[in-house]
């Protein structure tokens, strides 16, 4: 388990910034926190250094965007407005099974047993002004993640 203390959303993007550094290829990560403890924008800070191109746009809406960020393709998914996981049939999530994709999923309690096993889970939290991310590796792929982060 790794713990960060992040004062601001610089710190947040900084902290997303070297997970894409850190990043060895496709990997499940999901992320917890309340409304408003930055998953969006951790999601929105990885997959721009991870080289997307494009607007990373809030999937809260359309619940799934995905991006190319050089071989890798991302997937990143909002569940906030799932009632049940049974409504994620429809999306073809069948992709999310890739190995080689990065899975980036907000809110994934909401689509229990429609998701890929996470590699890493990282939980954010508001605390004072600020907010704290603690990481939690699930697999190999996600505790090999932690170790370079702690190598950086």
């Amino acid at each position: 388990m790794s713990y960060w203390t992040l004062p601001d959303e610089t710190a947040t993007s900084a902290l997303a910034q070297r997970f894409a550094a850190a990043i060895d290829g496709g990997m499940v990560l999901y992320l917890h926190g309340d409304l408003g403890a930055g998953k969006t924008s951790f999601a929105r800070a990885l997959l721009t250094a991870l080289g997307v191109g494009e607007r990373v746009k809030s999937p809260t809406y359309s619940l799934v965007e995905s991006y190319r960020a050089g071989e890798l393709i991302a997937w990143h998914l909002d569940l906030y407005r799932i009632a049940d996981p049974g409504e994620l049939e429809w999306l073809g999530l069948d992709a999310l099974g890739d190995p080689a994709a990065l899975v980036l999923v907000e809110w994934p309690e909401r689509g229990t047993g429609a998701l890929p096993a996470p590699d890493l889970v990282l939980e954010l939290e508001h605390a004072n002004s600020g907010r704290c991310a603690r990481a939690v590796p699930h697999s190999d792929r996600g505790r090999d993640l932690l170790r370079r982060l702690a190598e950086s």
